[in-house]
């Protein structure tokens, strides 16, 4: 009698899963085709995109890049893709990039604006990435005055004696509390670096250009234009705005009744005033409060405004961050013995400012795209230039492919700022 063995002795192989279970089939199946409704939509939404791009890509490739006016494009179109071919006319682009980029900057200055663009990156560096040696915040403090420098060219003592100024501003705050009290030396901190710019500065740079005439070829703001131009306006904006709109959002819970009232005006009345109405202001009215004579330079006076605007909104936003915080940390800063700026500074805004990341890079990209604002009042940004291209009788009648081409270019800039975001949310994540 023969016996048979029903347990199994060796391990089978292992074998690959079903095909409908892995890679593209599954994920289909499980978002494009998992119910009827879904299968629906699937097709109808896969039926617009190749509408669409069937439509734009033809129009997109089948193009021209070496004509010297829009009747050669469509020439060059009709006999590489046949008569009656519609597409791009890109040759636009490559004669006219470089105005695009930097407006009428001399073109033999161009390395200039793409030095202070790439020391920009340098300069920013340690703020967003915490692996960048701390260091670096040293020339991140220079930057704003030497990119001015590179920008606008002239005599090297002027921004230099700015930075005299706020040294002057620094050495107050430090040595005049023991002798005037901290208020007195918060107030002198902030009037000393006036008065210096105001009555000192200027002989004081006249004098030292006389002795050392040291500078560089200058660089008027009419000259000034194209996607540089906006970088210089967003980036400012950016910069100066969210110190700003932090100090407005404190000054506006604070217990100190001329203070409050002082920062609450003027978010309200920001909030209430569109930003173009605020351009006109800087470019018409301003000069009109300005001692007779005096010469405010117009990028100057439009990154003022843009900076106010959107301090007032940063404002809002972290005044939303410090309202969601939960009142015990409040508590357990009191408890730990803090006085209002340490606790401020080491436990409520840091964790304020993690809660608005999102609405804070939002306000970011909206200033950014709101640069294209400026041509109104005469400025020759992207979209101005866009406006003055087509003036030229050889690109009469051209649109789509410059108005493509600024959209490409803010795109990258916008993309790039909000996966950073993401970046930031992911990194300071402390759990739920």
């Amino acid at each position: 009698m023969t016996t048979q063995s029903y347990v199994r002795t060796e391990m089978l192989g292992e074998k690959p899963p079903p095909s409908s279970q892995v890679g593209i089939v599954k994920w289909a199946r499980e978002n494009l085709f998992s119910s009827v409704p879904n299968i629906i939509m699937s097709i109808l939404s896969i039926w617009a995109i190749y509408y669409i791009l069937s439509g734009i890509l033809p129009w997109i490739f089948q193009s021209s890049w070496n004509a010297t006016s829009l009747h050669g494009c469509r020439d060059s179109i009709a006999a590489t893709y046949g008569e009656g071919t519609e597409g791009a006319c890109w040759s636009v682009i490559r004669e006219r990039w470089q105005q695009l980029l930097f407006g009428f900057y001399p073109k033999e200055l161009y390395w200039r604006p793409v030095a202070a663009l790439i020391l920009l990156f340098v300069a920013i560096s340690p703020i967003l990435f915490t692996a960048v040696p701390r260091k670096v915040m040293l020339f991140s403090m220079v930057y704003p005055f030497l990119g001015f420098w590179l920008l606008w060219g002239g005599s090297i003592w002027l921004p230099l004696s700015a930075i005299a100024g706020f040294a002057i501003g620094y050495a107050a705050l430090i040595m005049l509390p023991k002798i005037i009290g901290n208020l007195g030396a918060t107030i002198a901190a902030g009037l000393l670096p006036i008065i210096y710019w105001l009555f000192v500065s200027g002989p004081v740079i006249s004098g030292l250009n006389g002795i050392a005439p040291i500078g560089i070829e200058g660089v008027d703001s009419d000259e000034m234009g194209g996607f540089m131009l906006s970088i210089i306006i967003g980036v400012s904006g950016i910069a100066l705005s969210l110190p700003i709109g932090i100090l407005l959002a404190l000054g506006r819970q604070s217990p100190l009744f001329i203070v409050k009232t002082i920062c609450v005006s003027f978010i309200e009345f920001i909030r209430g005033v569109p930003l173009i109405t605020l351009l006109f202001v800087a470019s018409v009215l301003l000069n009109y409060f300005l001692p007779p004579g005096t010469s405010f330079d117009l990028i100057l006076r439009v990154i003022i405004m843009v900076t106010f605007f959107a301090a007032a909104y940063m404002a809002e936003v972290i005044r939303g961050g410090l309202a969601a915080l939960p009142k015990g940390q409040y508590e357990a800063a009191d408890a730990l013995g803090l006085d209002y700026w340490k606790a401020t500074r080491l436990i409520i805004m840091p964790q304020a400012l993690k809660i608005s990341i999102p609405n804070i890079v939002s306000n970011f990209i909206g200033l950014f795209k709101d640069t294209t604002l400026v041509s109104i009042i005469g400025l020759l940004d992207p979209m101005g230039l866009a406006r003055a291209i087509p003036a030229d009788q050889n690109w009469n009648g051209i649109v789509w492919e410059i108005y493509a081409f600024i959209a490409v270019l803010f795109w990258i800039f916008t993309f790039g700022m909000s996966r950073y975001s993401m970046y930031l949310e992911r990194k300071l994540a402390t759990g739920h």
